[in-house]
């Protein structure tokens, strides 16, 4: 810092110690400001760390729940494959011609009561 040694006698005017000591006030206090900030900024990576080591943990969690369900998928298609359809089908066909056939004969044989006797 340079002053000019023909005004520092001037009233009012701070003498080059006062201008060091107003300096180093300046910086203590821009000093304390930027550990508050530096503690804050601390306390928020370890919070990030934190919510990252939680998140991780639920990625694995999420990844083993899918791993299980695509397995789970893979058994249902395999179990579910074209000749088991073919089987049920099959069977169902087979379960709806007896229904029928059944119903018929018990329509024939209603008809067969309703029927009037003749006496010859």
């Amino acid at each position: 810092m340079h002053i000019d040694e023909d005004t520092c006698e001037w009233l009012g005017c701070p003498t080059p110690l006062e201008m060091y000591k107003h300096q180093c006030a300046l910086l203590e206090d821009e000093l304390t400001d930027t550990h508050e900030l530096l503690r804050t900024a601390r306390r928020n990576v370890a919070g990030l760390v934190q919510m990252n080591d939680e998140l991780s943990t639920g990625k694995t969690q999420a990844e083993e729940a899918l791993r299980v369900a695509l397995d789970e998928i893979r058994e249902l298609k395999e179990k579910c494959s074209e000749p088991a359809i073919l089987s049920i089908k099959l069977v169902a066909e087979q379960r709806d011609h007896l229904l029928r056939e059944n119903q018929r004969l018990l329509a024939e044989i209603q008809n067969t009561r309703a029927l009037p006797v003749h006496d010859c």
